[in-house]
């Protein structure tokens, strides 16, 4: 198993946002220091891959890629492919 070294370190936060923070990790249960480090971790966790970020340009381009039959799983599963 891998060890993890934390560090500590000060950040300087609104008020409100602090609020905000110690409010939602107390209802995940958690400290604020994990409900924190656990929220950066699947910000920085979720970028997209080359092929997803190709997706997202040429959906946003408004390219049509074709009508999706739902009458049947198996007509949509064949109108997928």
């Amino acid at each position: 198993m891998e060890t993890v070294v934390r560090k500590q370190t000060s950040f300087r936060l609104r008020e409100d946002l602090l609020k905000v923070l110690h409010e939602k990790a107390k209802k995940a249960n958690l400290s604020l220091n994990n409900f924190v480090e656990t929220t950066l971790m699947d910000v920085m966790s979720s970028e997209p891959n080359d092929e997803t970020v190709a997706a997202i340009k040429e959906a946003r381009a408004g390219k049509f890629a074709g009508t999706i039959d739902t009458s049947s799983i198996e007509a949509m599963i064949k109108s997928c492919e």
